[in-house]
């Protein structure tokens, strides 16, 4: 099978579109033939080896050759299953996140079948593939705040790309008030996919205002947490998606200082890991409550092109890979 392949940490003007061995399905494995991938912050970060944490768990100065092929995403058709596989047939469209399994940038792959669900009949593959990973996100960080109320104030930062998309409709869906933070080319976006308010971050910074929010979903994580905790309101939740080691650390040792204090306001970090909440995700996409973005589509062939472009920061929304026609 044809995939694209990394050997070592860097720009992705090293990767490679080769033949390799197509992977055999374990006794709870289903076999998909890709249709279709997407591009998340995570395939970037393992791409440059960074952060170290990434490097401690696929390979310290290279990545290890079962590591070889990123892509998480991956919508397809299931080709053939192991032996105690029972959930899905051959010929069933089903998406998914791959996780730190990685390998969905080749035209087969194998995920486990607990963590697929069938394509709504209404969803194309590009479709599909744009939503595993950023959507359910997305929704785990919503679920930090418990359950939304109608008129509660949301503030997502970076809110334009693949997981901000996400976290706008679902956080209108739920009846909040959305604010949207992120660069000026990206604030259009922002605002078709259902924002109340927009913020430019390059000329006002959220934590320095007089707004105070119920939840805020951060997917840049740049500032300090003293400054997102005091743009909450009591008993708010801030929701950390991603983020460096020391901002995690950060985050941590306030934890730890708020069980000796009448601290109401928390601090969370999004990790609950894949596919948690893609069956809830699947059923607003075939109802069409849920849209995904996609700024571009790239084949398999230009996933070094597609990495180099999602590197710029100027996407909005996902960026899919096509990769085998449907």
């Amino acid at each position: 099978m044809k995939a694209i392949v990394f050997t070592r940490y860097g720009p992705p003007v090293d990767l490679r579109l080769e033949e390799v061995s197509k992977p055999e399905p374990k006794d709870h494995q289903v076999l998909i033939r890709v249709h279709a991938s997407s591009i998340n912050s995570w395939d970037w970060e393992f791409l440059n080896g960074k952060p170290l944490i990434n490097r401690l768990l696929y390979g310290l100065f290279k990545p290890r050759p079962t590591k070889r092929i990123l892509g998480a995403d991956v919508a397809g058709t299931v080709e053939q299953v192991g032996r105690l596989a029972h959930r899905f047939q051959p010929g069933d469209r089903v998406f998914g996140d791959l996780w730190n399994n990685w390998g969905g940038f080749a035209e087969f792959a194998c995920i486990d079948q607990t963590s697929l669900e069938t394509i709504p009949a209404s969803s194309t593959f590009l479709e599909a593939a744009a939503v595993p990973q950023a959507g359910v996100l997305a929704l785990q960080g919503l679920r930090k705040a418990g359950s939304l109320t109608p008129g509660q104030k949301v503030l997502i930062n970076g809110a334009g790309g693949g997981v901000g998309t996400f976290a706008i409709q679902l956080a209108k869906l739920a009846g909040a008030n959305v604010t949207g933070v992120d660069a000026p080319h990206k604030l259009d976006v922002v605002r078709s996919t259902g924002a109340d308010h927009v913020i430019d971050y390059t000329k006002d910074d959220f934590t320095k205002t007089e707004a105070r929010y119920d939840l805020i979903i951060d997917c840049q994580n740049l500032r300090p947490m003293k400054d997102n905790k005091r743009a909450l309101k009591p008993r708010g939740t801030y929701a950390m998606i991603g983020g460096s080691i020391p901002r995690v650390y950060e985050l941590w040792l306030l934890n730890f200082f708020a069980k000796f204090t009448r601290e109401t306001r928390k601090l969370c970090l999004v990790a609950e890991g894949p596919n948690h909440g893609l069956a809830e995700l699947r059923g607003l996409l075939q109802t069409g409550k849920l849209v995904p973005v996609i700024d571009r589509t790239f084949q398999l062939s230009e996933v070094p092109d597609a990495l180099r472009y999602f590197g710029e920061g100027s996407h909005k929304g996902k960026i899919v890979i096509a990769v085998t026609s449907s």
